[in-house]
């Protein structure tokens, strides 16, 4: 099984440390989400591991190796860093069958990706007339046509329409089943949430996290528990009396701070106190990861406090 191992890494631009000791292992058969603030190091460390930039000291390789002693690096890595480099002149079917013959490849692989990545009917169309999206799919069909045990993708879901959106989680989540390693680098909390089994968190070049995506978010959120009770005072005197905080929420129900539905919910059974309705407050991986990372972006502006990390998720 091969993975992506990053040990004491660092990279210095002159003064300035992009990279600073970083040390994480990207393991096989599961999606890792890439996080952090711009400036944090991710493009930094994904253009290290691709030997595309030279390490200050420190090591990254790819099953073992370091991605420039690779002898057929289409078929171990497969990369998106930029939608935007496939030549405008070339058809989406030129395009990869040029990158098919010139690393050995077998020319089934064109037609095999054209329709994996819903490119098949557009195949013979100049990449210049793509849309954003379009030219999207086919970055993600040359990451995925030497069938690498290896995906390396930057803001995959960039310029997808919502059924693409969709389409590319079904895709990750197939690729880490079938045994790859997928390292994905996102903007997007939300989508992230949906397709990243597990995270890796940079802030100023140094890792802040490294843990499966719910441990995340729990580690880094408030419980809180929603109560509706046709008999509210007897349920704030015995939850009272227990220690505790309830306060009365805008719409009929109670709010109790520090606490799970299970302890609410048997509280009351033992009371014999009526529930209506009973609902753990779930953070969002957005609203967890700005808890922890807000003091490690590069640039930030004064403006109204931001939510916090307990503000209720609708499921």
């Amino acid at each position: 099984m091969t993975s992506i191992d990053v040990n004491e890494l660092i990279k210095d631009y002159g003064d300035t440390r992009a990279v600073d000791r970083l040390t994480c292992r990207i393991a096989p058969g599961r999606v890792t989400g890439f996080l952090g603030p711009n400036g944090a190091g991710k493009s930094t460390t994904m253009r290290l591991v691709l030997g595309l930039d030279r390490p200050t000291s420190g090591t990254a390789t790819v099953d073992g190796r370091l991605y420039s002693t690779l002898r057929e690096p289409l078929r171990t890595v497969g990369v998106l860093l930029e939608a935007q480099a496939a030549h405008g002149s070339r058809t989406a079917r030129d395009h990869l069958r040029f990158l098919a013959v010139s690393n050995r490849l077998p020319a089934r692989r064109v037609n095999e990706v054209l329709q994996d990545t819903g490119l098949a009917a557009v195949a013979h169309r100049r990449i210049r007339t793509f849309s954003l999206g379009m030219r999207q799919r086919l970055g993600i069909a040359t990451a995925l046509i030497g069938d690498p045990p290896v995906l390396m993708l930057d803001e995959p879901t960039n310029g997808l329409d919502p059924e693409g959106i969709v389409w590319i989680r079904h895709l990750l989540r197939r690729l880490a089943r079938e045994g790859r390693t997928v390292l994905v680098s996102s903007h997007l909390m939300n989508e992230t949430a949906a397709f990243a089994d597990h995270l890796v968190v940079l802030g100023k070049g140094r890792l802040i996290a490294d843990l499966p995506t719910q441990d995340f978010i729990e580690q880094h959120s408030h419980p809180r528990v929603h109560v509706r009770t046709s008999a509210p005072g007897r349920l704030r005197a015995a939850l009272s009396a227990q220690g505790h905080t309830v306060a009365e929420g805008d719409d009929g129900r109670w709010v109790v701070d520090g606490a799970t539905a299970e302890q609410i919910g048997a509280a009351a059974a033992r009371n014999g106190i009526p529930v209506l309705e009973l609902t753990d407050e779930r953070a969002s991986l957005e609203q967890a990861y700005l808890a922890l990372t807000t003091a490690e972006a590069e640039f930030s502006a004064a403006g109204p406090a931001p939510v916090p990390p307990t503000a209720r998720q609708e499921s």
